[in-house]
């Protein structure tokens, strides 16, 4: 028989804080609100580099902040997390997009890449809050 062993130093181990099932209050559920919209507003920016327009965005796009302050927990830390992770991304592309475009030089196929990708992690970061 061929068994995987592994060796574990349990001496650094620290054990999970319990999960925390409260709702976020109203500040944290505004600041998620408002992060959300941003990175939407940057996305419609990159949209229009991209000659694509700005998109209307469904219910399930534009109520993530309140279903995922509805669920709480880790699944609410989830989407906080996502959402920031996703701003990160998405200021530094769309800067040099700008820069780019400034310098009269054509944006359409770096903007659509950027596009596609901020999609793909909004898309990923919906689905920590489905709709029931």
């Amino acid at each position: 028989m061929n068994a995987l062993r592994h060796e574990f130093d349990l001496s650094n181990a620290t054990i999970l804080p319990p999960l925390d099932r409260r709702a976020p209050n109203a500040r944290d559920q505004a600041n998620l609100a408002a992060q959300w919209d941003a990175v939407h507003e940057a996305a419609a920016a990159i949209g229009v580099l991209a000659q694509l327009g700005r998109p209307e965005e469904s219910e399930s796009v534009t109520g993530l902040p309140a279903r995922a302050a509805a669920n709480g927990g880790y699944e609410y830390e989830m989407v906080l997390r996502g959402v920031d992770d996703l701003a990160a991304v998405m200021q530094p592309g769309l800067r040099a997009l700008l820069s780019l475009s400034a310098s009269g030089q054509d944006t359409t196929s770096a903007a659509l890449t950027l596009w596609r990708e901020f999609h793909a992690s909004r898309d990923a970061i919906i689905a920590l809050a489905p709709e029931n």
